[in-house]
């Protein structure tokens, strides 16, 4: 097929980049040139000759850009990188005013503590529910374990005991660490956690690393106090023989991170409730009215901070070297993030759910952290402080307590003054000076590696057995909700059985539509602007001439896609359109002039059979700026869809306005990338008439998740991919339902690695079945073809004829 490009010398530069100067016209030439070497990368040298050719002897026939709309003039070799930089500047934005926004979810009661405490108890459920602490917890038991190699009893001194133990936390998941028991009379009951790189021996003195004078839990050994001392998941990166695990750079705290977001839980919720377990014994021992303290440093400080802003039970919390401003927790390491947790919460907000109670911050060094996806270092005092004083309180409660060096300067970990601090709020007890008597450890050869190597393996089998089990929960969650009457699956000799009315289904899946877009995918409250629609021709054959168009979205974002025009339409003819959409690192133009063995040009292809195709450019471009993005966007509970699904609406406005398209036949066909987005986007936005799901469909669920499938991301370095508590509410089968009573299709090649024939195929059998029990079983289909990961274009191309009632004998006609 020959193809006629226009005059690009118009959409190049005609100014020098770097004076502003005007070019000459030889120096025009010379920019276009080199335009077209950079172009020639990307598309054949015919293309590119083409190309050349076209600028050079202009020869366009179409209008150079569309009635109704002004002229685009932006370079098309920046725009994806424009949009890119448009969109994080818009969610730095959100971010920005998040603080702002937080007190219409608050309804503070300072009348008095327990109307307080009463006041604060809707946010303090939303925080257990984003941080994954969710699950009932085992009966408290506390297990003394060992061996003639590795005896329970540790250590003994002249003033205390110390035990290895264990205790159980949910289903498959017991926490492991040391319990320290005074010889003498109980001062009182703490959970002394320790960083993430640190071990309860260390605080203890049983092993080196930690400084004297930082071993918090010895020196409240010596003082009489009874310790429970967690684990924590250490952030040393996956060590497995398996190639794609290591390739995939991940921690052992991302590991649990990534597969426990998909089925709305954290290793953070995870450690916050083997703290909470721990409480729930020195209850069980000493009386629903026992004190209990609980003090972390760095990684667990973070989960000390949050045991106690979930859990009234503990009395008093010290905090080192974790209290900051938490505008920039996107930049952190990634096991921190957590979802929409800027909207509702920074640090001072959750220490206001502490409240009445006992807090003490120290301002402390942390250790440097780099490459975790994140960074981590010692924050600015200023910072600290500004978020102490930001932190509300009654008028007769009790001020957290900040402890710092003079001069602004840090001081710690577990300095004199903040153990001073903690003990005597907890429990009133002043604390001796720490004695030379160190405890000796009695184990041969223990090694806190394999310690740390059973609690990531216990914290995995708990997520695993979730995601086992998630279909019968997604189907509650869902499915039988709507319709009890489907979950009658009960065997049957009837032959034929009636078919359910589909409007009951339809109507009951508004609610869910909304949680989806709101929960699931994220939505800004931000109001779409005025198109704005700016278009240039950028390409044409004898069948159907190619526009760029661009159009405002927010103040900060637009959408970009490229519309193909048949060139046989008639004065007042109103045709379907389908939205042809690109995979991960793709452009629109891949769809439609490329050549590209994946997308087949799909886009022009359909064009010449006389629909109208649009291909949108969505933001999963430029590596791990999109996943960045989707980063950033989570902390104010949006991801990268939020922008796409907008993006799209404002797309659908615009085509029903033009006088060329039927606003009531515009399809959604997408491959890869583009085909999670034809399972996503049209759930949402009801204006797409039918969707094709190409190369993508899967369990998605355990696509993500799962850790034993060859197929899965987390074997992968695509760490955006987990969605928070998807696995729980909407894989892609429910996504489908959502698409009901529209049309809806797969298309799978049985050679595509992105999963396997019988998990698409299992998948897709739920969508079959309601659609069948709804009396819609012609509306949905798919298609098995010998192929790989790419746009095969038969049984998809008949589907769409079909459906946007396009007649196929059009695409013969000369």
């Amino acid at each position: 097929m020959r193809i006629r490009f226009v005059d690009i010398s118009k959409m190049l530069r005609v100014t020098d980049p770097r004076s502003g100067a005007r070019l000459c016209e030889a120096q025009q030439l010379k920019s276009l040139q080199l335009s077209r070497k950079r172009i020639s990368t990307k598309r054949s040298i015919a293309v590119g000759t083409l190309w050349l050719l076209a600028a050079l002897g202009g020869m366009a026939q179409q209008p150079e850009y569309l009635a109704q709309t002004e002229p685009l003039t932006w370079d098309e070799i920046d725009l994806s990188t424009r949009l890119m930089d448009g969109a994080h500047r818009f969610v730095d934005r959100k971010i920005v005013e998040a603080p702002w926004r937080r007190d219409s979810f608050w309804a503070r009661d300072f009348s008095s503590a327990e109307a307080y405490v009463k006041s604060v108890q809707p946010n303090r459920e939303r925080f257990k529910t984003i941080i994954g602490a969710v699950d009932s917890r085992l009966p408290a038991r506390m297990e003394r374990f060992g061996d003639d190699a590795h005896p329970a009893l540790v250590a003994e001194t002249s003033r205390y005991r110390i035990f290895q133990v264990r205790w159980p936390v949910l289903e498959g998941f017991s926490a492991e660490g040391l319990l320290v028991q005074p010889k003498g009379e109980t001062a009182g009951h703490v959970i002394a956690v320790p960083d993430a790189d640190q071990t309860p021996e260390q605080l203890m003195g049983l092993a080196p690393g930690v400084r004297p004078e930082s071993q918090a839990t010895r020196r409240l050994a010596e003082n009489g106090f009874e310790i429970i001392v967690p684990a924590m998941i250490n952030r040393l990166k996956l060590s497995a023989e398996d190639r794609p695990f290591r390739n995939s750079d991940q921690t052992h705290r991302e590991w649990i991170y990534r597969q426990a977001f998909q089925m709305g839980r954290h290793v953070i919720g995870y450690e916050v409730q083997s703290v909470l377990a721990a409480t729930d014994w020195f209850r069980q021992q000493h009386g629903d009215k026992v004190k209990v303290g609980v003090c972390g440093y760095a990684e667990g400080g973070l989960i000390a901070f949050y045991a106690a802003a979930v859990d009234i039970r503990i009395d008093s919390v010290l905090v080192s070297g974790y209290f900051n401003s938490r505008q920039g927790v996107w930049a952190e390491p990634i096991y921190r993030n957590v979802w929409g947790l800027l909207r509702e919460f920074g640090d001072a907000e959750l220490a206001s759910l502490i409240l009445p109670r006992s807090l003490v911050v120290e301002h402390s060094t942390v250790p440097s952290l780099a490459g975790h996806k994140g960074d981590w270092r010692t924050p600015e005092f200023a910072s600290v402080k500004a978020e102490i004083e930001r932190i509300q309180t009654g008028p007769d409660f009790r001020i957290p307590e900040f402890i710092h060096a003079g001069h602004d300067k840090p001081i710690g970990p577990f300095s004199d003054a903040a153990l001073a601090a903690f003990a005597g709020r907890l429990e009133g007890t002043k604390l001796e000076a720490l004695r030379e008597e160190l405890p000796v450890d009695r184990r041969i050869g223990f090694d806190p590696v394999v310690r740390n190597q059973k609690l990531v393996q216990a914290m995995e089998n708990h997520v695993q057995m979730l995601m086992l089990q998630s279909d019968k929960v997604r189907d509650e969650f869902f499915l039988y909700k709507i319709m009890p009457e489907l979950a009658d699956n009960r065997w049957s000799t009837a032959r034929r059985h009636p078919k359910h009315p589909p409007e009951k289904f339809i109507e009951g899946a508004k609610p869910y539509r909304r949680i989806f877009s709101e929960d699931g995918m994220g939505r800004f409250d931000e109001p779409l602007l005025p198109f704005n629609a700016r278009t240039r021709k950028v390409a044409e054959n004898e069948k159907w001439t190619a526009y760029d168009v661009v159009l405002d979205v927010w103040p900060e974002v637009f959408a970009w896609g490229v519309l193909v025009l048949p060139k046989d339409l008639k004065p007042g003819e109103r045709r379907p359109v389908v939205v042809c959409q690109h995979g991960r690192q793709g452009l629109p133009r891949d769809t439609l002039d490329a050549n590209n063995s994946a997308y087949n040009n799909f886009a022009g292809a359909l064009a010449e059979r006389g629909f109208i195709t649009f291909a949108p450019h969505n933001l999963y471009r430029g590596e791990d700026r999109y996943r960045w993005l989707d980063r950033k966007a989570n902390n104010v509970k949006a991801t990268l869809f939020s922008f796409i699904i907008a993006q799209h609406d404002q797309i659908l406005r615009w085509l029903e306005t033009l006088p060329e398209v039927d606003a009531t036949r515009i399809a959604f066909y997408g491959l890869s990338y583009g085909g999670e987005t034809a399972v996503r986007v049209p759930s949402i936005l009801e204006k797409y008439c039918l969707s094709i799901c190409s190369g993508d469909f899967n369990q998605w669920t355990r696509k993500v998740a799962s850790t034993d499938q060859p197929f899965s991301f987390m074997r992968t370095i695509e760490w955006e991919m987990p969605y928070w508590n998807l696995g729980h509410t909407f894989d892609y089968a429910e996504m489908a339902y959502l698409i009901a009573p529209r049309p809806f299709m797969v298309e799978r090649g049985h050679l595509d690695r992105v999963g396997r024939d019988s998990w698409v195929a299992h998948e897709y059998a739920k969508v079959r079945w309601l659609y069948a029990q709804l009396g819609l079983a012609d509306r949905t289909e798919i298609e098995f073809f010998q192929g790989g990961h790419s746009i095969n274009g038969e049984g998809t191309f008949a589907f769409l004829h079909k459906h946007l009632n396009w007649p196929s004998e059009v695409a013969e006609r000369p």
